[in-house]
């Protein structure tokens, strides 16, 4: 993917915000992890949140999930402020994440980790006493998404057997058994080799179609060619916004991140 098409395909998306902050202020005791972060997350668009560690990134990334209460400001989740809502509340309205350790059950199969995804949505949730194989009536769905990401052929495979980058992927289709409006992945690109690497950023621009999505990246270049809007982290605070070209541009952004790589 070039950035010409990226470029052409972010004036195609919409502007309307799916889940936004505005002030967001988180502290430790005397320590101010975060500081005043405003942020949009538009739908049909992906967002990339980098910075070094220790710039806040997962910080802000666990207020806006809810696993973080603010000290200060708002989230909205569209027109519904979810600022003091719990989790479990935010992610029945639409809020998915990923975390950064692959969240799957390494001795069930492929198929049946989405089947157990799929059980909230078709309201089957908390009748934990069924077996597996009476949840044969969310294969046909289950198999629809583990060929969204991919995996289709290997459906009755193990996860465990799997390489990191197909369990990544794994992840994301029981993720997207959840209907989620908004995706937050956690450095969903860490730790992967070139090729999972690009097979992933296709996988996620895939979801983009659908819902908005927040990404957390420690490396710029990463997000070179499929963040549509990025926002950079330092000591808490937001440096920079905007396009790729923006904020690559950016003196501070440069001397931060681009001239430390380009001497590597």
């Amino acid at each position: 993917m070039t950035m010409a098409t990226v470029s052409v395909n972010a004036t195609l998306k919409s502007t309307r915000a799916a889940l936004s902050a505005r002030g967001l202020s988180k502290s430790f005791g005397n320590f101010q992890a975060v500081k005043d972060v405003d942020i949009d997350i538009l739908q049909g668009r992906i967002h990339a949140l980098i910075g070094p560690n220790g710039a806040g990134k997962s910080t802000v990334f666990n207020l806006l999930s809810k696993f973080l209460q603010p000290s200060a400001g708002t989230i909205m989740f569209g027109e519904t402020d979810i600022t003091r809502l719990a989790p479990a509340h935010v992610a029945r309205l639409g809020v998915a994440r990923s975390f950064q350790i692959s969240a799957t059950f390494g001795d069930m199969s492929l198929v049946d980790n989405v089947c157990v995804a799929l059980q909230r949505p078709n309201g089957l949730a908390v009748q934990f006493w069924r077996s597996l194989a009476s949840l044969s009536r969310l294969r046909p769905r289950a198999m629809e998404l583990l060929a969204r990401v991919g995996l289709a052929d290997m459906a009755d495979k193990r996860a465990a057997d799997l390489s990191y980058g197909r369990k990544r992927a794994l992840e994301i289709a029981t993720t997207l058994a959840l209907d989620p409006r908004v995706l937050l992945l956690d450095e969903p690109l860490a730790g992967m080799g070139q090729e999972d690497v690009q097979t992933m950023a296709r996988l996620i621009s895939d979801v983009a179609r659908d819902c908005a999505v927040l990404m957390v990246e420690h490396n710029i270049k990463v997000v070179a060619n499929i963040g549509d809007d990025i926002t950079v982290l330092q000591r808490g605070e937001i440096l920079t916004q905007g396009s790729y070209d923006e904020v690559s541009a950016d003196p501070r952004v440069r001397e931060a991140y681009m001239g430390t790589e380009d001497d590597e």
